[in-house]
């Protein structure tokens, strides 16, 4: 690497440890009707939820992100699925706390140091954690968790790298996010066990709700 390659500033690596520290649970959301973003994005808060990730997986979810800021401004508002820098500038218009993205490319990387928006980059391999480490990247989405090894191989990781901290999602469940929040280089996990697609489709918030209080008090911060 050049010696004049930017490195993440520090205050970036402390606002993820911020937003990821205050919850053991990250929903992760595919809204795919505009009227639900707001009942859905209170049902987890009233279910003691508010850290929430909106993936751009439909034509929607931004303008679901922009009504979910302006009715729950409480809310801590990720941005998921981000797949390349466009996304990520619509995303830091948006005024969202934080991205996600299901991998890195070196351009993802770049534009996160120099955001105001904090990036929390995915991987799925201890390669792809060394190339953001080289960027100054301290903390990961590891992506597709259970398909990846699931917590054995996050353990793993460890051992080489054992300040890289990380928020495994993908095949996460209520029962086994317990086997990552054991891990000490794990900070949270995202999941979406409690906002299942079929109780969302019904508009079932009071069941939502009920799901993410007995995953809250399952999982504490």
């Amino acid at each position: 690497m050049s010696s004049t390659t930017r490195l993440l500033p520090q205050a970036q690596i402390d606002r993820l440890d911020a937003i990821c520290r205050a919850t053991s649970i990250i929903p992760v959301l595919v809204i795919e009707r505009l009227d639900h973003a707001v009942p859905l994005a209170q049902a987890l808060v009233d279910g003691g939820l508010d850290v929430l990730e909106i993936t751009l997986r439909t034509d929607c979810a931004v303008e679901a992100m922009q009504r979910i800021r302006e009715a729950l401004p409480e809310v801590t508002l990720g941005a998921g699925t981000v797949l390349g820098v466009e996304q990520y500038r619509i995303c830091e218009e948006l005024g969202v706390d934080f991205v996600v993205t299901p991998g890195t490319t070196p351009a993802l990387f770049e534009h996160g140091i120099a955001s105001e928006v904090p990036l929390l980059p995915g991987v799925a391999t201890v390669s792809e954690v060394v190339t953001g480490w080289e960027r100054g990247y301290r903390r990961f989405k590891f992506f597709p968790a259970e398909a990846n090894g699931g917590a054995k191989a996050l353990k793993s990781f460890g051992g080489p790298l054992p300040e890289a901290l990380f928020c495994p999602t993908g095949g996460v469940t209520v029962d086994n996010a317990a086997d990552y929040l054991a891990l000490p280089n794990v900070m949270c996990v995202g999941g979406s066990w409690m906002a299942p697609k079929a109780l969302v489709d019904q508009e079932a918030w009071a069941e939502i709700t009920r799901l993410t209080r007995e995953a809250t008090q399952r999982y504490p911060r």
